[in-house]
């Protein structure tokens, strides 16, 4: 059985930062791609970020040059440094891992509140 869960989330001032973790067990290759995905109130899920097991990352316009998103293969974990963190960036952020070669298996953990408020 697959189970992620993240860490980290809380309550920031803006311009602030934080550092959310999601780490795996169960049948989670390192060939997954793992990433970040947020959901604010009343608006749909958007992609944050993406990291493949060779560490090509992708990044959403809204948090280019502010979040870094890394991964250690052999923990199954992803992490997700955020920077200068805007009011806009409040959101629920779920960690995500799929298999590329089997879209099947994806799974998702059960999110991490991260609230950007002075």
């Amino acid at each position: 059985q697959v189970q992620l869960v993240e860490s980290g989330g809380g309550l920031v001032q803006p311009g602030g930062s934080l550092r959310l973790s999601c780490a795996g067990s169960g049948s989670i290759l390192s060939s997954y791609v793992m990433g970040w995905y947020r959901q604010a109130p009343g608006k749909q899920r958007e992609l944050v970020a993406t990291i493949t097991s060779g560490g090509n990352t992708n990044y959403a316009d809204a948090v280019k040059g502010r979040f870094t998103i890394s991964r250690d293969n052999a923990k199954k974990s992803v992490y997700l440094q955020m920077n200068s963190l805007k009011p806009e960036d409040t959101a629920v952020y779920y960690c995500n891992a799929y298999n590329p070669y089997i879209t099947r298996y994806n799974y998702w953990g059960q999110g991490t509140q991260v609230t950007v408020s002075s």
